[in-house]
């Protein structure tokens, strides 16, 4: 009886953290076939019960894998279609080439995304539909609960997809283009100025509910308030850091 009963406690810490490194190696493997070129732009990727059943995962960790991989610019999944490998953004082999090595760097992404997302975020209120609304809705309570989970990768990720999500509601894919590999250039610094979560959740809700009321005017308020507050959130950082 003992035996039994203690049974479900031993196995459930497992459990519990098997999903995410199931998804970390589907993530890796499909990756591998892309850059392998066993998955070419353009290919559709299998039905989510064709990977469930190829990789022996269940349809949690398959859905995650393709939201980190739609993150990472790879793939792009088209409702009620399917899931597509995406073309290199804009040639990245020439375009942007940006090496983060500096707090300078990272300076100058930010003042671009400032040109970039202010006008995107206007466009994406005006012509975003119903369930591209719900999708960037949904990511950012998704943030929000990373955040109060003190979980900063998992944070950082959705962080990423918020703003590409935005991008997509453009309707102009020049924008998600350039969007992919700007946040593919930033990837390992998303959560550097991660110093101010409940601040950051504020500018995210602000841009969300212009967004919802279809302001594009507050809409590209909110979001160069966002860009803005996170260039000095940066330059304290690293400030302070000076000190230390």
């Amino acid at each position: 009886m003992n035996q039994s009963s203690t049974e479900p406690t031993t196995d459930s810490e497992p459990k519990r953290k098997r999903p995410r490194k199931l998804a970390q190696t589907l993530v890796a493997e499909i990756s591998r076939q892309i850059t392998d070129g066993e998955l070419c732009p353009g290919d559709k990727l299998p039905t989510e019960t064709a990977i469930m059943e190829r990789h022996g995962v269940s349809r949690t960790v398959v859905r995650e894998a393709l939201q980190r991989l739609q993150v990472a610019g790879l793939v792009e999944t088209r409702h009620g279609v399917g899931t597509f490998v995406l073309e290199p953004p804009l040639d990245a082999s020439n375009f942007l080439q940006v090496s983060i090595d500096s707090v300078r760097d990272t300076i100058a992404i930010l003042e671009f995304r400032l040109g970039l997302e202010v006008e995107a975020v206007g466009l994406a209120a005006e012509r975003r539909t119903a369930q591209q609304m719900k999708q960037i809705r949904d990511t950012l309570e998704s943030l929000k609960r990373y955040e109060s989970e003190g979980d900063a990768e998992m944070a950082g990720r959705e962080d990423a997809r918020f703003h590409i999500l935005i991008a997509e509601a453009t309707d102009n894919r020049y924008y998600v283009d350039v969007m992919h590999h700007v946040r593919s250039s930033i990837g390992p610094l998303v959560s550097v100025h991660r110093t101010d979560p409940q601040r950051l959740n504020h500018e995210h809700e602000e841009v969300c509910a212009a967004m919802e009321r279809k302001d594009s005017y507050s809409a590209r308020a909110a979001m160069r308030l966002h860009l803005v507050n996170s260039k000095e959130r940066l330059l304290k950082l690293v400030k302070e850091r000076q000190k230390a």
